[in-house]
């Protein structure tokens, strides 16, 4: 039988009876649902659970994720090394990442089996935190690698450099370093360009900076972004995604390159962006 694997969002309040329907639609049609074994349980399915192992040994036709963008968020990058196409369904508002309402799944998923989809791939950025030389932490990005101050922290100064060479040094509440999917996050949200998914760039955008150099700079994603951190205080962080923090001290620095992952999104034929920008608009 061929597999199909779920990763559901316990927190949404629809997601239980979803799953069980899900379940029974999938086996209608000769396949089986698979979950991670922690989601199972979760949501009252525990013998589609498999452990991580048991996955890796396994093919799926899709992953079909079951929550919102920060949800896909999460999923995408720890099933990468799966290599399955991800079908994101929206349980909240409007997503850029999801592709499809509880209403169009079925329609949705019968029509990946027949193959009648293409994929949209997005690239991730690796980011790594440096302490004297030495990596302490690596992480993988799909939207964006934020160093900004704390909620009580004063203003940091971010000496900021591409392939070495300095660009400027920012008085600022933080930078982000954002992918063309994140164009449309918090870097938007600082004053950024919104960049078609399809580019490959990085965008740099200062977050409240105090001087006037406070324009976004869009990068190429072959080039190597480093930012080293000026500050006497404790209270500065690198978050990754809004999902992953990890805290920083003075002299440390958040080293940020492309990475050979890719996220491959399933979307229906005729899927645009400026569609999705559109109904974005309306919802605000």
């Amino acid at each position: 039988m061929a597999n199909v694997l779920v990763w559901p969002n316990p927190e949404k309040d629809q997601v239980r009876g979803l799953v069980v329907r899900m379940n029974e639609w999938l086996t209608a049609q000769g396949m089986t649902l698979i979950m991670p074994d922690d989601l199972g349980p979760a949501v009252g399915l525990p013998e589609a659970s498999r452990s991580w192992d048991q996955l890796q040994s396994m093919d799926f036709i899709c992953t079909v994720v079951l929550g919102g963008d920060g949800t896909l968020l999460r999923a995408a990058k720890q099933l990468a090394a799966l290599r399955a196409p991800i079908l994101g369904v929206n349980l909240g508002h409007l997503g850029f990442l999801t592709e499809v309402e509880v209403p169009e799944l079925y329609a949705a998923l019968a029509a990946v089996m027949r193959g009648e989809f293409v994929c949209d791939s997005r690239q991730l950025l690796t980011a790594r935190v440096v302490r004297d030389s030495q990596v302490l932490v690596e992480f993988e990005a799909m939207n964006d690698v934020v160093v900004a101050k704390g909620p009580f922290a004063r203003l940091i100064n971010l000496e900021t450099f591409v392939d070495n060479a300095y660009v400027t040094t920012y008085p600022a509440d933080g930078l982000i370093i954002a992918t063309p999917t994140g164009s449309t996050a918090y870097s938007l949200s600082a004053g950024g360009p919104v960049l078609t998914p399809d580019l490959d760039v990085m965008v740099l955008t200062p977050i409240c900076p105090h001087s006037f150099f406070d324009r976004s700079i869009v990068l190429s994603r072959r080039q190597e972004v480093r930012i080293r951190i000026r500050t006497v205080h404790r209270d500065t962080l690198v978050t990754i995604d809004g999902q992953e923090v990890n805290p920083l001290e003075d002299g440390d620095e958040v080293v940020v390159v492309s990475s050979p992952t890719v996220i491959r999104l399933i979307r229906r034929p005729g899927w645009s962006f400026f569609h999705v920008l559109r109904g974005w608009r309306k919802g605000h």
